[in-house]
């Protein structure tokens, strides 16, 4: 690993650094398979952690389109998705400002010599879009980022990190050095399926039922004191797991 930095924090996005809202996944998958966005029905499960293209199939196939039809649809949901994004962008600005001290913590890590990039469900597009007008982009390696449209299945998300990361900074990735902020069960699963640290963010999920899914820390907020001083301790030499 590139031993100039401090350790690299991959961020979630959705639920960690901007409020999660499906009003953009409605509309491209009504776009998509051409129904009308009252009729786009979410399934209970598998959507909060991951991917949008699988949430997109399992969505058009809750919504009554054969399964078959929803993977077919996949190229156009990739379209809709684009054009939805940056149709939205005024929207978005209004109604997904980033959670209080997520720019503060990421420039804090920033200074302190982490790397950051991300690990997220959402299509490059999307996040691109997300980030940027959100204003979190300035201090976040996007290059060695993982997203959904790099893999359907998130837990593959961690190698395709791995393998940006060698080849832009010339190092092995070292998982002790590599610590995942995100809000969800997927997100703690994801990193320990990398060997990754982990720590969770109440946003969404209370802090106890995210402690039942053995983070090594759960934050109550993006404070940036809290966070750097969590994020340094995790992946200090000989940290050990932070309580609960």
């Amino acid at each position: 690993m590139n031993h100039s930095s401090a350790g690299l924090v991959i961020w979630d996005v959705d639920g960690t650094l901007i409020p999660a809202d499906l009003r953009w996944l409605t509309r491209a998958i009504a776009r998509a398979y051409g129904i009308a966005q009252s009729e786009v029905v979410f399934p209970d499960k598998k959507v909060h952690g991951y991917t949008d293209e699988s949430i997109a199939v399992d969505t058009a196939i809750a919504s009554g389109v054969d399964p078959s039809a929803a993977e077919a649809g996949i190229p156009a949901f990739r379209q809709a998705i684009a054009a939805v994004m940056q149709e939205g962008r005024q929207e978005l600005a209004e109604v997904q400002p980033p959670y209080p001290g997520a720019a503060a913590s990421i420039a804090e890590l920033h200074d302190r010599g982490f790397i950051q990039t991300v690990l997220t469900g959402n299509l490059r597009s999307t996040a691109d879009v997300k980030l940027h007008v959100a204003g979190l982009d300035e201090f976040l390696d996007l290059r060695i980022g993982g997203f959904g449209s790099d893999a359907r299945d998130r837990f593959q998300l961690p190698a395709v990190v791995a393998r940006r990361y060698s080849a832009i900074y010339g190092d092995s990735l070292d998982s002790a050095r590599v610590i995942v902020i995100g809000d969800a069960p997927n997100d703690i699963a994801c990193a320990r399926h990398a060997d990754f640290r982990v720590a969770v963010v109440a946003h969404r999920i209370g802090r106890q039922e995210l402690a039942s899914y053995e983070p090594d820390l759960v934050l109550e907020s993006l404070d940036p004191t809290t966070v750097v001083a969590a994020v340094s301790s995790l992946l200090s030499a000989g940290g050990s797991p932070a309580a609960r």
